[in-house]
């Protein structure tokens, strides 16, 4: 690495701790509003990111959605998303006290049907509001869970990553960890979640539909899920004003036919689906700023 590169990562990690500091000691709506303002500061300055999530929209959408319109949510997201990042940001010191009286859940018995079976679930989600805070409300409310998340590209912030989700009783699996691992949690009957809503050439994926064009999209949840006989439960954790709502869908299902990779592709795609109408209810808060499809299939896809 060099210098330069190891100077700047070694300022974002200090601006990282800064900035915990003082969020935990602000009162909470005047910590959010800062978190907007960086927000907005971010809109104003990555130039290309903003344009990029309008062109995403345009892509998703269509007409359906007028400039302004996609200007909006554009503006809206990158608020949405210094709001999140301080209440992760405070939820290890603050969330007893105070952000578990912030979120509403809608639809837990979906959830909880499937947990019970003691077979394991697997929570579809993705980059949408606040999947962070979605794990930590399962784990504070004495579910077991476990989440997958790819290695930060430096190593501190990985640490600090790690720490707050194993401080708050979850388990840490890294992409780069054994399948075993993600076998056994689930035959522990835990709540795995997973984000399946990014291009990425790190792990097995498939060509499903999403906003009405095939995109690349991870699919080794589905046959794992479908191998151990987990069950497959949409779930969001969504802004509400200056609140929060867990949203859970019913599970997910498919006839299956004995060919593992038919089936998988049928569960990836159907879970696919139910994550893209979540993201069309709350247009403002998923990551339009990433390169969604990026890959593209050599050959057409029905």
């Amino acid at each position: 690495m060099n210098v330069a590169k190891s100077t700047k990562r070694t300022l974002v990690y200090r601006c990282a701790l800064l900035l915990i500091g003082v969020v935990n000691v602000m009162p909470r709506s005047l910590a959010v509003f800062l978190g907007a303002i960086l927000g907005q500061a971010a809109h104003a300055i990555l130039i290309k990111d903003r344009l990029k999530a309008r062109r995403n929209l345009k892509l998703a959408y269509g007409d359906r959605l007028t400039d302004a319109q996609r200007k909006t949510i554009v503006r809206n997201l990158f608020a949405n998303f210094g709001r999140n990042a301080v209440d992760i940001l405070r939820t290890k010191k603050h969330y007893d006290s105070e952000i578990k009286n912030l979120i509403d859940v809608e639809g837990l018995e979906h959830i909880e049907r499937v947990y019970n079976r003691g077979k394991g679930v697997l929570g579809i989600t993705g980059h949408i509001g606040n999947f962070e805070l979605l794990a930590a409300w399962f784990v504070k409310s004495k579910y077991k869970v476990a989440v997958i998340g790819r290695e930060m590209y430096d190593s501190r912030l990985n640490h600090l990553l790690v720490d707050y989700r194993e401080s708050l009783g979850m388990i840490n699996i890294d992409t780069k960890d054994s399948v075993r691992k993600i076998v056994q949690v689930l035959k522990d009957g835990y709540i795995l979640g997973v984000l399946i809503d990014t291009d990425s050439f790190r792990v097995r994926s498939v060509f499903v539909p999403a906003f009405g064009r095939l995109s690349h999209t991870p699919v080794g949840q589905s046959v794992l899920g479908l191998k151990t006989g987990a069950g497959f439960v949409p779930v969001a954790c969504v802004r509400n004003g200056s609140r929060y709502k867990i949203v859970v869908k019913p599970e997910i299902t498919i006839e299956r036919t004995g060919d593992i990779d038919r089936d998988a592709y049928e569960m990836t795609k159907k879970c696919t689906h139910a994550l893209e109408e979540i993201i069309t209810d709350y247009k403002d808060q998923w990551i339009w700023i990433h390169n969604r499809w990026h890959n593209r299939p050599e050959v057409s896809i029905p």
